[in-house]
Protein backbone atom coordinates (compact mmCIF):
# COMPACT_ATOMS: atom_id res chain seq x y z
CA UNK A 1 0.00 0.00 0.00
CA UNK A 2 2.85 2.39 0.85
CA UNK A 3 4.49 1.69 -2.52
CA UNK A 4 1.25 2.51 -4.31
CA UNK A 5 0.92 5.83 -2.48
CA UNK A 6 4.53 6.69 -3.29
CA UNK A 7 3.98 5.88 -6.97
CA UNK A 8 0.87 8.07 -7.04
CA UNK A 9 2.77 10.95 -5.42
CA UNK A 10 5.60 10.66 -7.97
CA UNK A 11 3.11 10.57 -10.81
CA UNK A 12 1.31 13.66 -9.51
CA UNK A 13 4.61 15.52 -9.15
CA UNK A 14 5.52 14.70 -12.75
CA UNK A 15 2.11 15.83 -14.00
CA UNK A 16 2.28 19.10 -12.06
CA UNK A 17 5.85 19.74 -13.22
CA UNK A 18 4.89 19.12 -16.85
CA UNK A 19 1.84 21.35 -16.51
CA UNK A 20 3.92 24.15 -14.96
CA UNK A 21 6.53 23.97 -17.74
CA UNK A 22 3.87 24.03 -20.48
CA UNK A 23 2.21 27.19 -19.25
CA UNK A 24 4.19 30.16 -20.55
CA UNK A 25 2.43 32.81 -18.49
CA UNK A 26 0.32 32.61 -15.37
CA UNK A 27 -3.37 32.94 -16.08
CA UNK A 28 -4.84 36.30 -14.99
CA UNK A 29 -7.30 36.31 -12.16
CA UNK A 30 -10.91 36.56 -13.28
CA UNK A 31 -11.64 39.64 -11.16
CA UNK A 32 -8.32 41.38 -11.79
CA UNK A 33 -9.71 43.46 -14.65
CA UNK A 34 -13.01 44.16 -16.34
CA UNK A 35 -14.14 41.53 -18.81
CA UNK A 36 -13.81 42.85 -22.33
CA UNK A 37 -16.01 40.93 -24.68
CA UNK A 38 -17.93 41.25 -27.88
CA UNK A 39 -20.75 39.00 -26.69
CA UNK A 40 -24.01 40.88 -27.29
CA UNK A 41 -26.39 41.55 -24.43
CA UNK A 42 -30.17 41.78 -24.74
CA UNK A 43 -33.04 42.79 -22.49
CA UNK A 44 -35.40 39.83 -22.29
CA UNK A 45 -39.15 40.22 -22.58
CA UNK A 46 -39.59 38.43 -19.26
CA UNK A 47 -38.39 41.35 -17.17
CA UNK A 48 -40.83 40.64 -14.32
CA UNK A 49 -39.46 37.21 -13.62
CA UNK A 50 -38.11 33.86 -14.57
CA UNK A 51 -39.58 30.77 -12.90
CA UNK A 52 -37.17 27.82 -12.83
CA UNK A 53 -38.88 24.46 -12.25
CA UNK A 54 -36.58 21.54 -11.43
CA UNK A 55 -37.33 18.69 -13.81
CA UNK A 56 -35.48 16.14 -11.67
CA UNK A 57 -37.27 16.48 -8.31
CA UNK A 58 -40.27 14.18 -8.82
CA UNK A 59 -39.16 12.36 -11.95
CA UNK A 60 -36.20 10.46 -10.53
CA UNK A 61 -38.10 8.99 -7.59
CA UNK A 62 -41.39 7.95 -9.08
CA UNK A 63 -41.11 8.34 -12.83
CA UNK A 64 -43.95 10.86 -12.64
CA UNK A 65 -44.23 14.01 -14.67
CA UNK A 66 -45.28 16.21 -11.75
CA UNK A 67 -42.70 18.89 -12.52
CA UNK A 68 -43.70 18.97 -16.18
CA UNK A 69 -47.37 19.18 -15.21
CA UNK A 70 -46.62 22.08 -12.85
CA UNK A 71 -44.59 23.85 -15.51
CA UNK A 72 -47.36 23.48 -18.12
CA UNK A 73 -50.03 24.61 -15.63
CA UNK A 74 -48.02 27.74 -14.77
CA UNK A 75 -47.49 28.54 -18.46
CA UNK A 76 -51.19 28.14 -19.20
CA UNK A 77 -52.20 30.28 -16.24
CA UNK A 78 -49.76 33.06 -17.14
CA UNK A 79 -50.96 33.01 -20.75
CA UNK A 80 -54.62 33.05 -19.68
CA UNK A 81 -54.08 36.14 -17.51
CA UNK A 82 -51.93 37.91 -20.13
CA UNK A 83 -48.73 37.71 -18.11
CA UNK A 84 -46.85 35.34 -20.43
CA UNK A 85 -43.94 37.34 -21.76
CA UNK A 86 -43.47 39.32 -18.57
CA UNK A 87 -42.83 36.01 -16.84
CA UNK A 88 -41.23 32.93 -18.32
CA UNK A 89 -41.44 29.39 -16.91
CA UNK A 90 -38.44 27.23 -17.69
CA UNK A 91 -37.63 23.61 -16.90
CA UNK A 92 -34.14 23.14 -15.52
CA UNK A 93 -32.01 20.21 -14.53
CA UNK A 94 -31.16 19.53 -10.89
CA UNK A 95 -30.90 22.64 -8.72
CA UNK A 96 -29.16 20.72 -5.94
CA UNK A 97 -31.88 21.08 -3.31
CA UNK A 98 -33.43 17.62 -3.78
CA UNK A 99 -36.40 17.68 -1.38
CA UNK A 100 -37.94 14.39 -0.30
CA UNK A 101 -41.40 15.61 -1.19
CA UNK A 102 -42.26 18.38 -3.63
CA UNK A 103 -40.59 20.19 -6.47
CA UNK A 104 -37.93 22.89 -6.25
CA UNK A 105 -38.95 26.19 -7.84
CA UNK A 106 -36.72 29.27 -8.00
CA UNK A 107 -38.13 32.70 -8.78
CA UNK A 108 -35.66 35.07 -10.40
CA UNK A 109 -36.63 38.69 -10.94
CA UNK A 110 -34.86 41.96 -11.64
CA UNK A 111 -35.75 43.17 -8.16
CA UNK A 112 -34.36 40.12 -6.37
CA UNK A 113 -30.76 41.44 -6.39
CA UNK A 114 -29.33 37.93 -6.18
CA UNK A 115 -31.75 36.84 -3.45
CA UNK A 116 -34.01 34.62 -5.50
CA UNK A 117 -36.49 32.64 -3.42
CA UNK A 118 -36.07 28.88 -3.61
CA UNK A 119 -39.38 27.19 -2.84
CA UNK A 120 -40.33 23.56 -2.23
CA UNK A 121 -43.74 23.21 -3.85
CA UNK A 122 -46.33 20.45 -3.71
CA UNK A 123 -47.19 20.28 -7.42
CA UNK A 124 -50.92 19.83 -6.76
CA UNK A 125 -51.92 21.60 -3.57
CA UNK A 126 -49.52 24.59 -3.80
CA UNK A 127 -50.24 25.64 -7.41
CA UNK A 128 -52.47 28.59 -6.61
CA UNK A 129 -50.25 29.75 -3.77
CA UNK A 130 -47.19 29.59 -6.04
CA UNK A 131 -49.02 31.49 -8.76
CA UNK A 132 -50.00 34.22 -6.28
CA UNK A 133 -46.39 34.43 -5.14
CA UNK A 134 -45.20 34.80 -8.74
CA UNK A 135 -47.70 37.60 -9.41
CA UNK A 136 -46.52 39.46 -6.28
CA UNK A 137 -43.05 39.68 -7.85
CA UNK A 138 -44.44 41.60 -10.82
CA UNK A 139 -42.36 44.73 -11.23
Amino acid sequence: MKKLIQRIKRLLKRILKRFASNSQQPLPLINSRPLETSIPSVSPRWESGLVLVCSQCANERSGSTASEDLENWLKSRLKFEGLWGEFRVVSTSCLGVCPRMGITVVLVSNGSHGNSPCLIVNPQSDRELLYSYIKQNKG
